[in-house]
């Protein structure tokens, strides 16, 4: 898969046709997860649950938020086992399945959720693994014109309109620092710009999902490193959080990866850095 196309090109679909999509695209979704999907920590157990659109009701009374997703829409459930990485992982293979969706010519939903137990009950899944992703899926319906809402903060809300589900996204420029965090000093002429393979990486980085479109990350360059940082949002919970910075990951790795297939993150570990009181080091790769 041409991942850069495929990061840029991907659309949030909250309208869905009544077409179906046929078993053999599901087949197909199912074989990639067993046998290629990427994975942030392989050896956390997960499982992939398909769902009809006959579950609609009942997940939306479990899950998701603001309106219901239009149309009838597929869905898919990443289960996974507990683990203190288990929330980026689950982000880091959802949003691979999804690229997967993407390329196969299908849109798809992140779907956000608050309760594990509850999602399992609607869904009638019964397992020892808990949810650790959630995405709708099908064939996109053509966006009408409408107000879209980018929180910044309660008096800062920037409201447009548009026909497509493209939010607002920060620049490469806003995410990344050099040697601390706040320092631009450097950035560019050590990442290049558009044909430079870190630069191409961090854009698709920019790119990434992230709840209610706040993107509460950033990475610093040290030592030849590349640390992701997560910075605390008072919008952003637990799990939006961990999912988030697993979608960052997997952007950056899947871009990455056609340079160079041995690439991986170090997850958590010992990373000494110099950050403000409201950020944490939560990653980190050698360039």
């Amino acid at each position: 898969m041409n991942y850069s196309a495929l990061i840029q090109n991907r659309k949030s679909v909250r309208e869905f046709l009544g077409k179906r999509v046929p078993e053999s695209d599901i087949a197909e979704l199912e074989a990639y997860y067993k046998n290629d999907c990427m994975r942030l920590v392989p050896e956390i157990k997960t499982e992939l649950v398909m769902l009809g659109r006959d579950k609609k009701e009942a997940l939306e009374s479990a899950a998701g938020y603001q309106k219901p997703l239009g149309g009838e829409p597929e869905y898919m459930i990443l289960l996974t086992e507990k683990n203190e990485y288990a929330g980026e992982n689950a982000g880091y293979i959802m949003e691979d399945l999804i690229l997967k969706l993407t390329d196969m010519g299908l849109g798809s939903c992140w779907i956000t959720f608050a309760d594990s137990d509850k999602v399992k009950a609607a869904a009638g899944i019964d397992s020892a693994l808990e949810v650790g992703a959630i995405a709708a899926f099908g064939y996109g319906a053509k966006a009408a014109k409408r107000l879209r809402i980018n929180i910044l903060s309660m008096s800062n809300i920037d409201i447009k309109a548009k026909r497509e589900f493209f939010d607002p996204k920060k620049a490469v420029s806003d995410i990344v620092f050099m040697n601390s965090w706040g320092n631009k000093e450097g950035v560019d002429e050590y990442i290049g710009f558009f044909d430079d393979m870190l630069w191409e990486a961090l854009y698709a980085v920019s790119l990434s999902p992230s709840y209610l479109n706040r993107q509460p990350y950033g990475f610093v360059i040290k030592d030849n490193t590349i640390i992701l940082v997560a910075q605390e949002d008072s919008y952003t919970d637990e799990i939006d959080e961990k999912l988030g910075l697993g979608i960052v990951m997997q952007h950056f790795a899947a871009v990455v990866s056609a340079w160079n297939s041995k690439f991986a993150w170090n997850v958590g570990g010992d990373i000494k850095l110099d950050l403000p009181a409201d950020c944490k080091a939560a990653a980190s790769c050698r360039f």
